[in-house]
């Protein structure tokens, strides 16, 4: 039954002091303890991870919210912005028509200066130019005649006035 000669009863017989070696230094226990501990490290790793997730998680949700608001942000910037272009545009539009109309206005004003000026130059060299023919006129008839009746009238009725 047991041959002491074969080698597998003396692997045997090894293996079954070994085992009792272990018990009696209790290596089971310090390998459930050294697995235990490993246990706690691993589940405290995995504590730590999943709490690093979530404060990943609640930063990018507050990202997100902080992206939507400047979105919203710059969309009511842009929209003030075109509303106060608009407005320029109808204010500036506005005082161009008002600068236009008092040009037109001032243009007007020196157009009728001008025009009476030029009718005032006008009438002017008109009452020269009667004036210059009615003297060349009475030149030409007083050259004519050898005394102006007028004159001669006027010197006759003088004379009865001295006498």
């Amino acid at each position: 039954m047991f041959n002491l000669e074969e080698p597998e009863f003396w692997v045997a017989v090894g293996l079954v002091i070994l085992i009792g070696i272990l018990i009696k230094a209790k290596a089971p226990g310090l390998a459930a303890q050294a697995l235990d501990a490993r246990g706690i490290k691993i589940q405290a790793e995995l504590d730590e991870a999943l709490r690093l997730r979530q404060e990943a998680q609640d930063l990018l949700a507050a990202i997100k919210t902080q992206r939507e608001e400047a979105e919203h942000l710059a969309a009511e910037m842009m929209a003030s912005a075109q509303a106060e272009a608009t407005r320029f545009a109808a204010e500036a539009k506005v005082k161009l028509e008002e600068q236009i109309k008092r040009r037109q206005a001032l243009a007007e004003r020196k157009i009728a200066l001008a025009q009476s000026q030029a009718e005032a130059e006008v009438k002017a060299a008109a009452g020269e130019l009667a004036a210059q023919i009615a003297e060349s006129v009475l030149a030409a008839r007083v050259a004519g005649l050898k005394s102006d009746p007028l004159i001669d009238l006027a010197v006759e009725k003088m004379g009865d006035k001295l006498q």
